[in-house]
């Protein structure tokens, strides 16, 4: 039942983002938000919903005198990992991505500087609730420069083409109702399944909830990648990386302070800091990821994975 519970919650946090995300997807489209903001705003905050939802849910089992506080910072490092690794390496194998060096300098840093904050953070073995509300307020930061560009590309019959859509509306609702109860199914088996095999909680949430909480990210970026939009494929990439790093711990420490693995901190969140900066440098120096770069990127995010199994097991 264990295995079954968080398959399960895998499966209706894949299904409940799929709804949110077609409904975001059409509120901005009616907004007339340009490629790459669709992708870091709408799309990554939407795919990041099991992250944000399994995050609340460990904070009150820790509120219970439970500690969940592998399994919540475990899913945000695994998850930023796969998105980097595994899923930008599939869509640049399927289509050459790019992204203007201004870009890539301005979100990239962002993105670095996350990784780096949350690790400075857990440096001490925790993330506090005032760790946390920074955390947060880092990413709010982020997000009103990204409405300011938002604005800009808004066109003028925007906010009226919203009147009268109740069907995007009713996607979201349904969709984050179902993140919300698999959430639950999914902490909840994931502890147990780390029990029943004598293994980290830590592990179970990098690699299994992880992977499986990048599903909806991996739909978005292959399919836009291969509609020829790269800049919304990576868009979306950056900012569920930059999400997942900066929201879900924080909004978790901030209901119940978190306690942060020496493992993640020393392995985990510096190879994730590492991977990203590989990526960022071949935006750079390469003017974007083709199929060799991405043959690397894979790579590099294989030869992790194996080295995580076998110290697992």
């Amino acid at each position: 039942m264990d295995y079954l519970s968080l398959l399960l919650g895998l499966a209706g946090l894949w299904y409940g983002t799929e709804l949110t995300i077609r409904g975001a997807v059409t509120v901005a489209s009616r907004l007339g938000v340009s490629d790459f903001i669709v992708g870091v705003a709408i799309l990554s905050i939407g795919s990041d919903l099991p992250e944000l939802a399994i995050a609340i849910d460990g904070a009150v089992i820790n509120l219970r005198a439970g500690d969940a506080s592998d399994v919540i910072v475990g899913t945000a490092i695994g998850s930023s990992l796969g998105q980097i690794g595994f899923v930008l390496g599939t869509a640049a194998l399927l289509s050459y991505l790019t992204l203007p060096r201004s870009v890539v300098f301005q979100h990239g840093s962002v993105l670095l500087g996350s990784a780096l904050l949350l690790g400075i953070f857990g440096f001490d073995g925790a993330v506090s609730r005032t760790e946390g509300i920074a955390l947060l307020v880092v990413y709010f930061v982020y997000f009103a420069a990204l409405f300011g560009d938002r604005r800009k590309s808004a066109g003028p019959d925007g906010v009226d083409g919203l009147i009268g859509t109740a069907k995007p509306w009713l996607y979201l609702a349904v969709g984050l109702a179902i993140v919300g109860i698999c959430a639950e199914l999914t902490v909840s088996g994931a502890i147990a399944v780390a029990a029943a095999l004598n293994i980290s909680e830590s592990f179970v949430a990098v690699i299994i909830i992880g992977l499986g909480t990048s599903l909806p990210e991996l739909s978005i970026s292959v399919g836009a990648a291969i509609r020829k939009r790269a800049r919304m494929s990576v868009g979306n990439l950056i900012g569920s990386n930059i999400f997942d790093t900066l929201v879900p711990v924080g909004a978790a420490a901030v209901i119940s302070t978190l306690r942060f693995d020496g493992n993640l901190l020393r392995y985990d969140l510096p190879f994730l800091f590492f991977l990203t900066l590989i990526v960022l440098v071949f935006f750079v120096r390469k003017r974007g990821i083709q199929k060799g770069e991405a043959i690397t990127v894979l790579a590099l995010y294989g030869g992790y994975l194996l080295l995580k199994l076998s110290h697992a097991f």
